[in-house]
């Protein structure tokens, strides 16, 4: 009895280990992430990015914070991690070359913050969209 209980208990841990081992790789390997066709990290090479892609994953919300901590507390404006410059790299475009904003549905950030099932209130303030150019002279 002893010997099927534990036989059991492994069974249980290896399939719950199998399961997650698969949906980690059907996750990496999904279309949810960074490089959404028709933007400008779609069109570049991976060390070209601020931090390689799984470092980003996991810490993406803390570096925002960090930055706006910066910013907004000690004056202290650096584009590295700017919000500015993840929307501007990772917007899309749409039919005859218009932004796509990155909270549209399927875009950069929609699509993984609905993957995860948290909710995404950065642009209730920010631009969804590169501000252009001319907009700061």
């Amino acid at each position: 009895m002893f010997t099927s209980v534990i036989r059991r208990t492994w069974f249980a841990v290896l399939s719950v280990g199998f399961v997650l081992a698969i949906g980690g790789q059907a996750l990496a390997d999904s279309k949810v992430g960074a490089l959404v066709p028709g933007s400008k990290a779609a069109s570049i090479q991976p060390s070209q990015c601020v931090e390689p892609t799984p470092y980003m994953r996991r810490h993406h919300m803390e570096l925002i914070l960090h930055q706006r901590d910066k910013t907004v507390h000690e004056g202290i404006r650096s584009k590295k991690y700017s919000l500015a410059a993840c929307i501007d790299c990772h917007v899309a475009r749409g039919d005859g070359g218009r932004e796509v904003p990155v909270n549209a549905e399927g875009q950069f950030c929609d699509s993984c913050h609905d993957y995860v099932g948290v909710s995404l209130t950065c642009f209730q303030c920010h631009a969804t969209v590169p501000t252009p150019a001319s907009a700061h002279k």
